[in-house]
């Protein structure tokens, strides 16, 4: 491959000098494979020699000659598309448009250079464009991680006239794309949110026991409904039985506590556990703020890595994106102490306090356990962790031969551990459940309904 340098006129009308390479294409080496012929027959007449060293001369100036025109005459004009930001392990975007600024058509190979650790759809476009036209083309990439992500050049290879070349040009493309946790899936759940936004305005009424109610109105009493809530004075004036109605209290405090110790760093179904995890954050903070709560954010590992206070303000969301899309879990095991004491120092209101975690059994998660415990005298804690569905599926095989039989034993001791060290915050007032990474997102939001709806916080 040929290389020299080229100014070659970018988007924004900046020059910028960019690689311009030539490859020869395979018209070039079939013509120049054509001057084999005389020369394998020059045994027969040695002025076949100079027969084939004049053709294929020939054939070589007629190249310099397509590189040269197409050097001088075609002027190309390439743009990318790309999505503000993109979302984790789901396809997104990216779109390439390219101008033919030149007086004749052109037949293009185009390739972008993507961030390779994003798996794409496409790897380059082979298109046609017309005189003063522009032609747009897609393709979508997967990210399977969080953060910041590079693209590079886009790499413009042009046919010459003659077809004998490859004319490659680079444009300077580069830029940086964030890689936010899926709120797709966030946006998803708001099926469920429906539920919530029901009982906020009315549309479905709810009897609640315990704190946490709002007076919304006066109804007609009907079979089912507490006597407790029976308006006596309303009854006597209307001569019939009246009943005090309540809404959901709105204006209350979530706090998200997320870990990410090393059991977050497994992987289950293609993303760690702390990226289902950090899903089913945003999901929930998606409910909760829809539903007028406050949300905030706890990070923690060995140390506090980030802390948003609860608010409830219209970029209140962005503001937990950007605290959750570059996270990373560590080989450490999580200082729950420091956590906690942040947390309690910094929230005196009564709280939600939703733990995202995992536990492996009660002696190797005591420090979690102790201090969720002391949490309940002020704050309601919810620990929220993701089954081991391979032990699980462990336990439900049927077993062949001895070992199977003790794999099994352990399997299930395993999980007999894992569900006393859960009950174990139940029995002190906390709330605790254990579900499959996939209903993570909507076990997390259902579970924070029913709080709401029983007027547990």
């Amino acid at each position: 491959m040929v290389r020299c340098q080229w100014s070659v006129a970018t988007d924004d009308g900046r020059r910028t000098t960019d690689m311009i390479d030539f490859i020869f294409a395979k018209r070039f080496y079939w013509l120049l494979a054509l001057g084999l012929i005389p020369l394998s027959l020059s045994w027969l007449n040695p002025k076949l020699v100079w027969a084939a060293s004049i053709y294929d001369s020939l054939v070589l100036v007629a190249a310099a000659v397509d590189v040269w025109q197409t050097k001088s005459r075609d002027l190309i004009r390439i743009e990318r598309h790309t999505e503000r930001h993109f979302s984790l392990n789901a396809k997104n975007e990216v779109q390439l448009v390219v101008s033919n600024l030149s007086e004749r058509p052109l037949a293009l190979r185009l390739r972008d250079e993507y961030p390779q650790d994003m798996p794409s759809s496409v790897k380059e476009f082979d298109i046609v464009i017309s005189p003063g036209q522009k032609t747009a083309m897609q393709y979508f990439l997967t990210p399977n991680s969080r953060g910041d992500f590079e693209f590079g050049r886009g790499v413009v290879r042009t046919l010459g006239r003659m077809r004998l070349i490859w004319r490659q040009v680079a444009f300077d493309l580069r830029q940086t794309v964030r890689v936010y946790p899926n709120f797709r899936q966030a946006r998803n759940i708001e099926l469920y949110a429906h539920r919530h936004r029901q009982m906020l305005v009315g549309m479905k009424r709810v009897r609640f026991r315990g704190h946490g109610r709002e007076f919304e109105s006066l109804r007609d009493f009907v079979t089912g409904d507490e006597i407790r809530h029976v308006a006596w004075t309303a009854t006597a004036r209307r001569g019939r039985m009246v009943t005090r109605q309540y809404q959901v209290e709105r204006n209350q405090n979530l706090m998200i506590m997320l870990d990410t110790g090393r059991m977050m760093k497994a992987q289950v179904d293609r993303l760690s556990k702390l990226d289902h995890a950090i899903n089913a954050a945003l999901s929930l903070a998606y409910v909760a703020l829809t539903g007028g709560d406050n949300v905030g954010l706890l990070i923690f590992g060995r140390q506090v890595q980030r802390y948003v206070p609860p608010r409830h303000r219209p970029d209140q969301l962005n503001t937990l994106l950007e605290a959750l899309y570059n996270v990373e879990a560590e080989l450490i095991e999580p200082n729950y102490a420091r956590a906690f004491q942040y947390f309690t120092t910094r929230n005196k209101k009564r709280s939600l306090v939703v733990i995202l975690t995992d536990v492996i059994d009660r002696e190797s998660s005591g420090e979690m356990l102790t201090y969720t415990a002391l949490l309940t005298s002020r704050h309601l804690p919810l620990i929220v962790t993701t089954s081991d569905m391979d032990l699980r599926a462990l336990v439900q095989q049927n077993p062949t031969k001895t070992s199977d039989v003790y794999q099994q034993a352990i399997a299930e001791e395993l999980l007999n551990q894992r569900r006393e060290a859960l009950a174990l915050i139940i029995s002190h007032g906390g709330l605790a459940i254990d579900v499959p990474f996939g209903d993570l997102a909507v076990e997390v939001v259902n579970q924070y309904l029913e709080i709401k709806e029983q007027g547990l916080l």
